[in-house]
């Protein structure tokens, strides 16, 4: 079933602001009300299925922290941007610690502000299809999967939000380490702080540190304001550090520091702010071996090693594969056109064979290519890329002739190339006519033999 028409709560006491973001989001096809002040923003909420709140900070009578309060109060699955043209670290960590999803200072670009709603639209997508597809709902983690590696992870998540230990999340790219993180968050006495996932490989080495523990406004060339940082932003709730094996040794010692005495130094204050934040780390790297190479530091391996969990690749979760194909073909066929569509048992027969190397990440974007590309109703073996049925390990033993494993051989080669025989003949080191008699000799010795007999 497609989804309803989003709905979305603009506050602020500046018609030009209303305005301005009105327009910006009818233009996307979004459904907009617009309140002046916090009571009519309240009044509206309560009559409305209102999905997302867009808040000004500093209004009359009530204020933007006042609002977020009072929706907190009343419904929990709202979701919250909080805007203000006067941004200090203070406003932005008591607007995260009060339930906002997102902080964005004034004035901001087009850019910049569909950054931040898509980011959080995102997540209300992800949280309505995790709550509705009766598979999902089977666990308490909105984590699509069934087979019994992840049955164990499962528990494992179990364990961690029971107990306020630093966590060790490993596995490869794609696997879900940030959904188990989250899991692991919402499950824990910690859920209605905030959950603040940062990804250290993607962050310069350079501005890690002041994204990290923020900076005073000054203390450099280019900080025009004062900025919290992530830690600061997680206080009371949760830090996923993903891709904690990018970070140098340098940041490897400040972190260690942070991590043993809840203590964050911002740049350019000579105070240290007191924190109470629960870290998880992720990493695709083996950081034993990394300890070994004298690349990653014992001592905040061990300190963030209290209790690990390794993913398992989607190899090595035969079941899941089927599942989560389905439920992402419901979800962006919902998403984007409406139209549904089903797999065939033949595709899906070649989806479980494949070595899915970007996991589940690689999965769910050959889902929604098919969605937009694939025109007919049934999704069939022939819709699969070349590359995924070429390389598929069939289970084969040894029954067969000689000529039988050339034949498949010389198939698998023609389906990799898009059945280009000059391609193929290349790749087998024959001429195209020699291909050409070979296949014609294998085809006739079917028709002939179609049991294969030796009569």
């Amino acid at each position: 079933m497609k989804d309803r028409r989003r709905e979305i709560l603009i506050v602020d006491d500046s018609p030009d602001t209303l305005e301005m973001l009105e327009r910006k989001l009818s233009k996307k096809g979004y459904c907009t009300y617009l309140a002046s002040h916090a009571e009519s923003a309240l009044s509206i909420i309560e009559e409305q299925s209102i999905d997302l709140v867009i808040t000004d900070l500093k209004m009359p009578r009530q204020s933007g922290l006042d609002l977020i309060k009072a929706i907190r109060d009343r419904d929990a699955d709202i979701k919250i941007i909080m805007m203000t043209g006067y941004p200090t670290v203070e406003s932005a960590v008591d607007a995260v610690k009060g339930g906002a999803e997102e902080y964005l200072s004034k004035p901001f670009t087009d850019q910049e502000f569909f950054e931040c709603f898509n980011r959080v639209m995102e997540r209300i997508q992800d949280i309505h299809w995790a709550e509705t597809e009766s598979h999902a709902t089977e666990n308490p983690y909105g984590i699509v999967a069934v087979s019994e590696p992840m049955k164990k992870v499962f528990r494992l998540i179990e364990k961690s939000a029971e107990n306020p230990v630093t966590v060790l999340i490993s596995g490869e790219s794609g696997t879900g380490k940030e959904l188990v993180a989250r899991a692991i968050h919402y499950r824990s006495l910690r859920a209605k702080a905030p959950f603040v996932p940062v990804n250290c490989g993607a962050i310069p080495e350079t501005l890690l540190e002041s994204e990290l523990f923020g900076y005073l406004k000054g203390s450099f060339t280019g900080a025009t304001e004062t900025r919290a940082g992530f830690f600061i932003t997680a206080d009371g709730g949760t830090l996923l550090l993903d891709e904690i094996g990018e970070t140098s040794l340098n940041m490897q010692v400040k972190l260690l520091r942070v991590i043993e005495n809840q203590q964050v130094l911002m740049i350019g204050s000579q105070q240290p702010r007191e924190i109470n934040v629960r870290i998880i780390a992720a990493t695709n790297k083996d950081l034993r071996s990394l300890v070994e190479q004298k690349s990653f530091r014992e001592d905040l391996y061990y300190r963030l090693n209290i209790i690990n969990i390794e993913l398992p690749p989607l190899r090595e979760r035969g079941e899941d594969i089927v599942v989560l194909a389905n439920f992402f073909l419901q979800k962006y066929s919902a998403k984007m056109n409406g139209k549904t569509s089903v797999f065939s048992e033949e595709a899906l027969e070649v989806m479980k064979k494949y070595d899915w190397p970007g996991n589940v990440r690689e999965l769910e974007n050959l889902v929604q290519r098919f969605v937009i590309m694939v025109d007919h109703p049934v999704i069939r073996k022939s819709d699969l890329p070349s590359f995924m049925k070429a390389g598929i390990s069939i289970e084969r033993g040894f029954e067969r002739t000689l000529q039988e494993v050339e034949k498949e051989y010389m198939q698998d080669v023609l389906n990799y190339v898009g059945g280009n025989k000059t391609k193929a003949a290349a790749i087998l080191g024959i001429d195209r006519k020699t291909l050409r008699r070979k296949l014609e000799q294998k085809s006739t010795a079917s028709k002939n033999d179609p049991q294969g007999s030796d009569g």
